[in-house]
């Protein structure tokens, strides 16, 4: 074992092309131009690790996110592509900008991809579950620019599909970007055929949960309302266990929905099981968040909306 550990290194330095450096992070290693000099990780998700960098040539920090084999499985090579593409095609200040994606040694034979962004500091999950005071003033801030940025997107006739705190980068100075456009999608051309997965459970609107094929840039307004609404109460307003228990727990805070606020369910199951459970009424949102603005209420409530419509 140890003759293989020690031989590790031998072979990662041989492999690395002219100009380039190597570095590991996270066990995993990197091999980047030389102008990057690793930091620290910052990242370990589904895809792949995330580490900060100092790019000398602008004397600035940089994210760079490593995909490994990226292309072994077709549906996440789709996602990469695509979020590349967005990345490129978005100018935004409330949007992770990109900063570079490393050319690889050859046009093929190459299995990692290397994604360069901007640096931020942390995200809304890790802010929301810190000690850290929120105000109302932060709320409004935050709520102010990922409404922006979602307009930005919005209005370029895409939806971002998976809205979460996690997916809301954070700076000391609370500015805010989203990011992570993976399951991002047009609108225009493909809701006949869009996918079911998409938004993690917790911030999943009703339309998808109960009848995934035709949705519109509404599912993100709703996962911004859970956004808002965890941000007020520093905890998860609908922590759903399964689909079913998502609806269950959607109802138990906006009341038992109405025939007409049905209407868009196409799936006469998914109609039958709602009209199954014990009817409830609607909770206030005065109730639910004692200390918050009411104007902040206001809004909340006009986001979260059984009928997408």
């Amino acid at each position: 074992m140890q003759a293989h550990k020690d031989s590790v290194p031998k072979q990662v330095k041989a492999k690395v092309p002219k100009g380039h450096t190597t570095f590991q992070c996270a066990g995993t290693p990197f091999t980047v131009q030389d102008k990057y000099e690793y930091i620290k990780q910052i990242g370990h998700g589904a895809y792949g690790v995330v580490c900060s960098a100092l790019d000398h040539s602008i004397k600035h920090k940089v994210a760079i996110k490593k995909v490994p084999k990226a292309f072994e499985d077709l549906i996440d090579a789709k996602r990469i592509v695509r979020e590349i593409k967005l990345l490129k095609f978005f100018d935004h200040e409330n949007i992770i900008g990109l900063v570079d994606v490393q050319r690889p040694p050859a046009r093929a034979g190459y299995d990692d991809i290397y994604i360069i962004t901007d640096l931020m500091e942390t995200d809304m999950h890790r802010v929301i579950y810190s000690r850290q005071d929120l105000t109302d003033d932060h709320c409004q801030y935050f709520m102010y620019q990922l409404l922006r940025g979602c307009l930005y997107i919005h209005s370029s006739a895409i939806i971002h599909r998976d809205l979460k705190p996690s997916n809301l980068l954070l700076n000391k100075n609370c500015d805010l970007k989203v990011c992570d456009f993976g399951l991002a999608r047009g609108y225009k051309e493909t809701t006949s055929t869009l996918t079911e997965y998409v938004v993690t459970r917790w911030y999943r609107a009703p339309e998808v949960i109960l009848n995934a094929s035709h949705y519109t840039n509404a599912l993100d307004v709703w996962s911004i309302g859970c956004i808002f609404a965890e941000l007020l109460g520093r905890a998860p307003l609908f922590p759903g266990d399964d689909y079913l228990d998502q609806i269950k727990r959607t109802i138990a805070v906006l009341g038992t929905p109405t025939h007409e606020d049905m209407a868009f369910i196409g799936n006469e199951l998914a109609r039958k099981y709602i009209r199954k459970l014990p009817k409830r009424s609607k909770q206030s949102w005065a109730s639910l968040f004692p200390k918050a603005n009411p104007v902040a209420l206001n809004l909340l409530g006009k986001m979260l909306i059984f009928n997408p419509e």
